[in-house]
């Protein structure tokens, strides 16, 4: 009988504990609410460097009609760049910080000035308003264009035509929002082209707008504004449109064209315009080869020095090692209507420029 007691004592005892453990220790606190209202920050970088043989061997050591990849005969560090983004959620921001040939050609017409200023490729914070709406404020990338200004994003080594000649970045404010579930509309409010420090009292207006399906893409882009020192006079006009064609996982190609005219007052205005075509064909997971090529009108001059009409066509094989590295080997031709490229000791004497480049990247980052 005592065993019998004690045995249904024991049993109540176990069947009561978790209940009252439960009610003296109480749920968990919530998590602390963070300070500021930034969510997780996420951390990329990018190693790029490369070795150009110039078949024209120029004296200069220049590359023309290059923007990144300019120097000849010679090895060279287009750029390390380290990148901190959150997404706005409400509130995010965007660095890209870094150093190489490509920042010093990024910001080659800067008014700003400093070494500083010259290290930071983007620099904006974001915001979300309502569900749809976002705004952006600093220095961001142009809209306008195929490629990018990372190397390993772009299907060729060296950029287009059209991305070299066109704007690189810019310094405001822009909106952008969905008004369809495949369509995307945005408006901006900008110092000019390709700098923070505005030459002028007036701004640029740029409105862009992107039509996504699953395998096409059609952005289009268009900037307005003053662009010439101490006047507000003589607009430039530049409209640029992509379309991205994605059939199958293989295979993509696009179509990109640019036109633009930088009005004088009293005088002629200054015509420029391009088409580009180029494609990647993925052999294998690992191994893909892209074709590139251009036309490009500049009728007074105004962007190359000389009023010329240029081709170029470019191959570039690549193979992935991993997720983290890339090799390219690319071969280039550009040639003009104009004597325009050097050639040994002699400036503008040749018709063409041939290079050969090997270039290779090393980057890191989330996996989206």
């Amino acid at each position: 009988m005592k065993h019998a007691v004690c045995s249904a004592l024991v049993v109540c005892l176990l069947s009561v504990a978790p209940e009252s453990y439960a009610q003296t220790t109480g749920a968990p606190p919530p998590d602390p609410k963070p300070i500021l209202p930034f969510g997780k920050v996420d951390f990329s970088g990018l190693l790029d460097g490369y070795y150009s043989l110039n078949f024209n061997h120029p004296k200069s050591g220049i590359n023309q009609l290059r923007n990144f990849d300019i120097d000849a005969n010679s090895f060279a560090l287009n750029m390390g760049k380290f990148t901190m983004e959150q997404a706005a959620d409400p509130l995010g921001f965007r660095v890209d910080v870094g150093f190489g040939k490509a920042f010093d050609v990024f910001h080659a017409t800067e008014l700003a000035g400093g070494r500083f200023m010259n290290n930071i490729m983007q620099a904006y914070v974001s915001a979300k308003a309502g569900s749809k709406l976002k705004l952006d404020f600093g220095k961001f990338y142009t809209s306008a264009g195929a490629e990018v200004t990372e190397t390993h994003l772009n299907w060729n080594y060296s950029r287009a035509l059209l991305y070299a000649n066109g704007p690189y970045y810019h310094f405001g404010v822009r909106a952008t929002a969905p008004l369809h579930k495949n369509f995307t509309a945005g408006v901006q409010l900008l110092n000019g082209w390709n700098n923070i420090k505005d030459n002028n009292t007036g701004k640029t207006i740029g409105l862009t707008s992107a039509v996504t399906t699953s395998k096409v893409t059609w952005s289009n882009t268009y900037l307005v504004g003053p662009e010439k020192t101490d006047t507000n006079e003589g607009y430039r006009h530049f409209y640029d449109t992509v379309l991205l064609l994605t059939p199958h996982e293989k295979f993509s190609a696009y179509m990109n064209f640019d036109y633009g005219v930088d009005r004088v007052v009293g005088g002629q205005n200054n015509e420029f315009l391009g088409i580009g075509f180029a494609a990647r064909m993925a052999a294998t997971k690992t191994i893909a080869f892209s074709p590139r090529f251009e036309w490009y009108s500049d009728r007074q001059g105004f962007i190359t020095g000389t009023a010329q009409q240029i081709k170029e066509f470019t191959f570039t094989g690549e193979k992935r090692w991993n997720d983290y590295f890339v090799t390219r080997l690319e071969f280039r031709r550009d040639w003009s209507n104009q004597p325009f490229f050097f050639r040994g000791n002699d400036p503008a004497s040749a018709k063409s420029q041939t290079t050969l480049l090997a270039g290779m990247m090393v980057h890191f980052g989330p996996r989206r």
